[in-house]
């Protein structure tokens, strides 16, 4: 019965649409009548009525706005990866369903007693916007389904490919532009206050999810059962392969992955990538969430994909290390659904290579969906030397300084050798108020481009003297009284500090916080020691991650004059705090702790810890963090988007701990 109806529906409408449209009716009126009766039998019969059935000449009314729609359970994305090993780990010896990711809008349908009631976007996840006005303009939704109860089902509204090929020259966009995918077309679509509009774009609706009902009044635990129901009830389901529990190897994901793209490629079907997810609905609850992410699937997106656009400029910025930073201005692209419009080039070397020139056609990406990059220049053979011979900052000669990286390969930069550059003078003042430095808040670099162009910064020194220009201050345009004395407050409570935040505050090259930590534990606070160790022969490359090059740049930088007399001078404004020596008792509670002397790598994007914020608390373990995965690694901490770092620790056995699992075991 199911199949007659879709059947009538589509011969029904293609006649609709040769004798209003082509005038080229192939059928009688009779015939049609005989038909059209048919299908209303059946309609009326089965309870299933679908958006574009002939029968529903009604229903298509205008809204003025799209009204807000709270989701009582949010609708969250998944985590990602790009990695099939990672597939693979994630089923845990479960039932899985591996199914296409349809790229279009998602969208919720809620049905009561067997009628459409509501249609509403995802929103942000938990708020939404009805669109309910334009369901009868989409192709493929039952407005009515013999199912009587609750039901609330998440999809996907899109285009298919092939159509959106023939309406993407004839249809704009607010901006009078040709929409650049299916998915910003699909999306303008289904948010139209017109459903009018909506009608002529081939909407399609597949859903992927039930949140609620269709349990069987049993309460089947089973993701795949649901989707078979809303199947029966006329929906299209997302394709799909059910994986039973087991352990699978890359090549037989792969081949499930290729057979699901084929599909995807025979159906015409929009696809960025493929989910992963647990069959197991009880299961599936048990994972829970994060504030972005359900934890019971996991999201396959295919290798970066690439988007043509043109090259309107180079900016080049001077660093506070006399590096001039190459940054690419380009026509907007739209990658992951956000305008893409610049991007770094790393360095001189990284231009010449791709022979990058103004006006020239590249090819942009998202590395890991979050890096803009300039993957390749489709225009080569044109190349001339573009940098700037003066810096764009102080007007100084620029030069190219040659080095080379860990693997001996050659390496260029721009550099001004101006050390008064403005740009150069700006950018080491925001560092030393930094939160990792000085924690001077109130010092924004906006604000300490005022105070150096009024003349009232000319060492670091002066930023705690600014109270002799409290009138000048509180007279600028923006400031105040209140604004004053926040800052001289915020200044006057950095004077609390300690040797860590010290010397990264002192920006010597390569010693960040991490650096700074070890030299802490290393000379136990004394700035004293370490200066005499860094001012005498004192070889740094012994401690461990810590190289030649780092070694040199401590001895160059306190080889400086006016290097070490700020070392020593601007200890004078400070109250240091002492390195605190642990108790007996405290000393046994060590004892017991797991990561005592262990080697720890944390990886991916943590919710509870910043990267400093989880070398401190791995220091504060009596642990040691690491940069690199390695054989002598104890622990690899894993967040989101976690990468290489993860293949190569489970390659060599080393213990994974989620960020829960690491909360857990120091609680």
């Amino acid at each position: 019965m199911l199949q007659e109806i879709k059947t009538l529906v589509q011969t029904l409408n293609e006649q609709r649409d040769a004798y209003y449209n082509r005038n080229s009716s192939t059928m009688t009126d009779k015939e049609y009548d005989s038909l059209f009766d048919r299908l209303a039998e059946l309609e009326k019969e089965s309870g299933i009525v679908f958006s574009n059935s002939p029968t529903q000449s009604v229903g298509y009314y205008p809204v003025s706005e799209l009204k807000k729609v709270r989701h009582p359970r949010a609708l969250l994305s998944l985590e990602k990866t790009k990695q099939i090993q990672e597939l693979a780990d994630f089923m845990e010896n479960q039932d899985t369903l591996l199914m296409l990711k349809l790229d279009g809008l998602t969208v919720k349908l809620v049905y009561e007693e067997g009628r459409l009631l509501q249609a509403s976007t995802r929103g942000d996840g938990d708020i939404g916007e009805d669109i309910t006005h334009n369901i009868p303009a989409f192709e493929n939704v039952p407005l009515s389904i013999s199912y009587k109860e609750r039901l609330v089902a998440v999809g996907e509204a899109f285009i298919y490919k092939d159509v959106f090929q023939q309406l993407k020259d004839t249809i704009r966009d607010g901006n009078g532009e040709p929409y650049k995918n299916a998915r910003n077309l699909a999306s303008g679509s289904v948010r139209n206050l017109n459903p009018e509009v909506c009608k002529g774009r081939h909407i399609n609706f597949i859903p992927f999810n039930v949140l609620e009902g269709l349990d069987g009044g049993e309460g089947i635990d089973s993701r795949e059962f649901k989707l078979m129901q809303l199947e029966a009830l006329g929906f299209d389901i997302c394709p799909y392969v059910w994986l039973e529990a087991g352990r699978y190897s890359e090549k037989e994901l792969s081949e499930q992955i290729g057979k699901l793209m084929d599909v995807a490629g025979e159906k015409e079907l929009p696809i960025d990538g493929l989910v992963l997810i647990y069959d197991s609905l009880s299961h599936s609850a048990k994972c829970g969430r994060t504030g972005h992410h359900y934890k019971d699937g996991l999201a396959y997106k295919f290798e970066d994909e690439t988007y043509e656009t043109s090259l309107q400029e180079i900016e080049w910025t001077p660093s506070k290390s006399g590096d001039l930073a190459p940054v690419a201005v380009f026509d907007p692209v739209e990658i992951d659904g956000a305008d893409v419009s610049r991007a770094s080039l790393h360095n001189l070397s990284f231009i010449k290579n791709l022979e990058l020139v103004p006006g020239c056609r590249i090819l942009v990406s998202k590395r890991n969906m979050i890096i803009p990059h300039i993957e390749d220049n489709l225009d080569r053979g044109f190349y001339y030397d573009t940098y700037p011979v003066q810096c764009p900052c102080c007007g100084s000669p620029t030069r190219i300084r040659k080095g080379r990286t860990n693997k001996g390969k050659v390496l260029e930069t721009l550099h001004c050798d101006n050390p008064e550059c403005d740009s150069q003078v700006l950018k080491k003042y925001v560092h030393f108020v930094a939160k990792k430095a000085m924690d001077i808040s109130g010092l924004s670099e906006s604000t300490l481009r005022r105070f150096l162009e009024c003349g009232w910064l000319t060492s670091f020194q002066d930023i705690y003297h600014l109270d002799r220009y409290r009138k000048e201050m509180i007279a600028l345009e923006g400031y105040g009284e209140k604004s004053y004395e926040k800052l001289w407050t915020a200044i006057n409570e950095s004077r609390n500090t300690d040797f860590i935040h010290y010397l990264t505050a002192m920006d010597i090259p390569m010693v960040g916080r991490t650096k700074s930590r070890v030299l802490c534990e290393v000379f136990e606070g004394s700035l004293n020691r370490f200066e005499k160790a860094a001012t005498g022969n004192y070889d740094f490359s012994k401690l461990e991650d810590f190289g030649d090059t780092l070694n040199r740049n401590i001895h160059t930088w306190f080889a400086d004059e006016d290097n070490l007399s700020l070392w020593r001078n601007l200890q004078m404004e400070m109250n240091f705090r002492t390195v605190e020596i642990k108790s007996a008792e405290e000393e046994l509670v060590s004892s017991k702790n797991p990561f005592q002397g262990c080697t720890i790598v944390a990886t991916g994007k943590l919710m509870n810890f910043t990267r400093d914020g989880i070398n401190s608390k791995i220091y504060e373990l009596g642990g040691k963090p690491g940069s690199s995965v390695s054989r002598n690694t104890d622990y690899l901490i894993c967040g989101e988007k976690a990468g290489s770092k993860l293949a190569k620790a489970q390659s060599l056995g080393i213990t994974i701990l989620s960020e829960t699992e690491f909360l857990d075991m120091i609680a």
